[in-house]
């Protein structure tokens, strides 16, 4: 068995508050891009192996594709093992859920070969224990995400968007960028209900100029490279630039493929991975 696993990009993350289980309060628009992993399955006899074509790629417990195999095999008495193959287009670590994203690949594939018959909104239930972000990438496409980013509310297509993504060459830590966020230093947030009503009427310049990440507030300060990128971007007449989740990763939004290439050329004179994508 063969699946897709998308990338996502944030068109708004602001953070609300911080819980008392010192996880953080969020409200976030995500949306997916075509840029994906493949992901193979195959049944074996007995216990996971995972293989990946990226080195940078944990092929033991801390990848999410095995705690999705865990749970699954354990909620349900399965006495199966899984060879599962990850072929990784995504940038690792790169705010664009790309280990969710597989996480979400695996529940689903797992669904069908043990014949589970879960819904997506059981599977969904059962995301939450894997990360974040997976619940979200079951569902897909666009999506309103608040609370820790599990509760969800799916929104109406905002799909065949021209977006470039650029990953610069740095590691950016999730926890560290929650860890030294300062509500106090957060001038703007994004107006989330705004951008949506914009995305229902279409109206890409809207959403492309009202596009906030609070956690660029973080990010920005250790990396100047990010503004940089979004410099490089609006200059090429990107409608409007941000940074994707915690980063490092930032993306463009363009309404003609001219303008697009020109500046993944640009880009790709200082920047390994650069990519044209579309919304889904």
């Amino acid at each position: 068995m063969v699946l897709d696993a998308y990338a996502k990009i944030n068109l708004a993350l602001d953070v609300i508050g911080k819980r008392n289980d010192g996880y953080h309060e969020l409200r976030m628009i995500m949306q997916q891009v075509n840029l994906k992993d493949k992901i193979t399955i195959k049944e074996r006899k007995k216990d996971i192996v995972i293989k990946c074509d990226n080195p940078l790629v944990p092929t033991d417990e801390s990848n999410l594709v095995y705690k999705a195999y865990e749970i699954l095999k354990n909620k349900f008495n399965i006495d199966k093992g899984i060879y599962i193959e990850i072929e990784k287009n995504i940038p690792v670590a790169a705010g664009l859920a790309g280990g969710s994203s597989n996480a979400a690949a695996v529940l689903k594939g797992l669904n069908k070969i043990w014949n589970l018959n879960l819904t997506d909104k059981e599977l969904m239930d059962i995301a939450v224990n894997i990360g974040a972000d997976v619940p979200y990438c079951i569902m897909g496409k666009t999506a309103l995400a608040e609370g820790i980013g599990e509760r969800l509310t799916k929104l109406p297509s905002f799909s065949d968007k021209l977006i470039l993504l650029t990953k610069p060459n740095i590691e950016v830590s999730t926890a560290y960028v929650y860890k030294n966020l300062n509500f106090k230093e957060i001038d703007k947030r994004p107006d989330v209900f705004s951008i949506i009503e914009a995305m229902n009427n279409n109206d890409l310049n809207f959403v492309a100029n009202n596009m906030i990440n609070v956690l660029e507030n973080v990010t920005t300060k250790e990396y100047s490279i990010i503004n940089e990128i979004k410099q490089t971007m609006v200059k090429y007449n990107a409608l409007g630039s941000l940074m994707s989740g915690s980063g490092p990763t930032v993306f463009g939004i363009f309404d003609n493929e001219k303008d697009i290439k020109e500046c993944r050329d640009k880009l790709k004179e200082k920047f390994k991975e650069v990519f044209i994508a579309k919304t889904l």
